[in-house]
C-alpha cells in the first residue's frame, strides 16, 4: 500500500474519527436493544437481567485485558494495523450479535467485542501523533465529539431499528464497520514512522502492569488518579441512569431516548465546536478544573431531581464539564514520551474497562436497596450523590496537582532565570 511511508493526511483523522463514531454508535445501537434481545433465549426478567449483567462484565473485562495490549502493539508495529484489527473484531461482534440464535452466540460476540475494542486508545496516539502540542486537545476534543455523536445516533436507529426486528440494528453497525475497515485499509497512512516505534515488552500488555505503570508515574500521578475517580463516577452514571429515572421520575424508554439524545448533542457540540473557543478562553488547567467543579455539582443536582424538568435544565447546566477530559488528556500527553503514547492511552483507558467491571455490580447494588421508597425520598439518589463523592474527590486532587506543579514551576524559573518564564 505504501501506507507506512506516507506522511499522514487528513484522510488519517477522518478515518480515526468515523473508528470512534462506529464503535459508540454500535454501544448506542446496543443500549436499547441488546437486553430485550437477551429475553429471547431466557425465560424469565431475572434470568434476562443476570444474564444481561454478564454480558456486559465479560464484555468490560475483555476490554481491561486487551486495551492495554493493543495500546501497546501499536507502539511496536504501528497504529494503522492495530486499528484495522479492532474494526475487523467490532465487525465479527456486531455480526455475531445479529446472527445470534442462543446466548452463547451473544456471548462470543461480547468476547470478541471486548478483545477488539482498542479504537479509543489507538485513535488517541493516532492523533498524538500526527497533531502538534498546541492543537492536540482540540483533537482530542474532535474525539470526544465523535463519541458523543455516536451516542446521539445509536440509541435512536437502535431503537427504530429494533422495532421492526431486533437483529437488524447489529446487521447495520456491523456493514459500517466493515465499510470503514475497507476505507482505512486503501486510504489511511501509518502515523508512527518505524524510528519511532518500541519494543513489545510483557510489562506493556499486562493490564495490571499498565496500571502499576500509571501509577509509576509520580509526575502526572495525580492526573491519573483524577482519570480513575473521574471514569468511576461516569460509569456509575451510565449503568444505572435509566433504572434510576425510572423509579424517581417514571420515565420508559421514549423519555431515556431523547435524554440521552440531548446528553450526547451537549457533549458533541463542547468538545466539537466549542472547545477551542474555551481553551483560549481559560487555558488548558483552568478549564480542566472547571469541567471537573461543573460535573460534581450536576452528579449531586441529578440526585435531587423531582421533575423532568430539572433534569433536562441540569444536562444543559452541564455544559463546561465535556470540556474537561480533552484538557486532561492533552496536558497527560505532552507529560509524555511520544514514543510511549500508545501505552499511555492504552492504561488510561484501561482504567475505565476496569470501571465497566466494578462500577455496575455496585451502583445496581446501591438502587436495589432504595428502590422501594417513593419517589420523593430523597435517598432514591444514592448513586448520584456517591458520583459527586467521587468527582469532589477528583476536584481536590487536580487543584492540589495543578497548585504543586505550578509552584514547582516558578521556582525552577527563579532558580534559572536563563531558562525564561516558563
Amino acid at each position: 500500500m505504501g501506507a507506512a511511508a506516507a506522511p499522514p493526511k487528513a484522510a488519517g483523522i477522518n478515518f480515526i474519527l468515523a473508528v470512534v463514531f462506529i464503535d459508540m454508535l454500535g454501544v448506542g445501537i446496543a443500549i436499547p436493544v441488546l437486553p430485550v434481545l437477551v429475553g429471547e433465549f431466557v425465560d424469565s426478567r431475572d434470568l434476562q437481567s443476570y444474564w444481561y449483567g454478564i454480558l456486559a462484565t465479560v464484555f468490560g473485562l475483555l476490554q481491561f485485558v486487551f486495551m492495554p495490549a493493543l495500546g501497546a502493539l501499536s507502539d511496536r508495529v504501528g497504529r494503522r494495523p492495530v486499528m484495522l484489527y479492532s474494526m475487523f473484531g467490532m465487525m465479527l461482534n456486531f455480526l455475531s450479535t445479529a446472527m445470534a440464535s442462543s446466548l452463547a452466540m451473544l456471548f462470543i460476540g461480547r468476547v470478541i467485542g471486548g478483545a477488539s475494542a482498542a479504537s479509543m486508545s489507538v485513535a488517541s496516539a493516532y492523533a498524538s501523533d500526527v497533531t502538534t502540542p498546541e492543537n492536540r486537545a482540540k483533537t482530542f476534543g474532535k474525539i470526544g465529539a465523535m463519541f458523543g455523536l455516536g451516542f446521539i445516533v445509536g440509541p435512536i436507529l437502535g431503537g427504530m431499528l429494533g422495532a421492526i426486528n431486533l437483529h437488524l440494528p447489529f446487521y447495520v453497525a456491523a456493514g459500517l464497520s466493515a465499510a470503514n475497515m475497507v476505507f482505512g485499509y486503501f486510504m489511511v497512512p501509518e502515523s508512527l514512522p518505524k524510528e519511532k516505534r518500541t519494543p513489545l515488552t510483557w510489562s506493556k500488555v499486562n493490564p495490571f502492569a499498565a496500571l502499576y505503570r500509571l501509577a509509576k508515574r509520580k509526575d502526572i500521578s495525580g492526573l491519573i488518579a483524577v482519570f480513575a475517580l473521574v471514569s468511576f463516577a461516569q460509569v456509575l452514571l451510565h449503568a444505572t441512569y435509566v433504572l434510576y429515572t425510572n423509579f424517581r421520575l417514571g420515565w420508559g424508554t421514549k423519555e431515556n431516548g431523547i435524554a440521552l439524545f440531548c446528553v450526547g448533542l451537549t457533549a458533541a457540540v463542547v468538545q466539537a465546536g466549542l472547545l477551542g473557543r474555551l481553551l483560549k478562553m481559560f487555558g488548558e488547567v483552568k478549564l480542566a478544573m472547571i469541567g471537573l467543579i461543573s460535573g460534581a455539582v450536576v452528579y449531586a443536582l441529578y440526585g435531587l431531581a423531582t421533575t423532568t424538568w430539572m433534569m433536562y435544565l441540569f444536562i444543559l447546566i452541564n455544559l463546561l464539564s465535556y470540556a474537561a477530559p480533552p484538557a486532561l488528556q492533552s496536558i497527560v500527553s505532552k507529560a509524555t514520551d511520544p514514543k510511549e503514547q500508545g501505552a499511555l492511552m492504552g492504561s488510561l483507558q484501561s482504567i475505565g474497562s476496569l470501571a465497566t467491571v466494578v462500577t455496575p455490580l455496585i451502583g445496581a447494588t446501591m438502587l436495589a436497596k432504595v428502590s422501594h421508597l417513593p419517589p420523593s425520598d430523597w435517598r432514591i439518589g444514592s448513586v448520584f450523590f456517591l458520583c459527586a463523592i467521587l468527582q469532589t474527590a477528583a476536584c481536590v486532587i487536580a487543584w492540589r496537582f495543578f497548585k504543586t506543579h505550578s509552584a514547582s514551576a516558578a521556582h525552577a524559573a527563579n532558580a534559572n532565570p536563563a531558562a525564561g518564564g516558563h
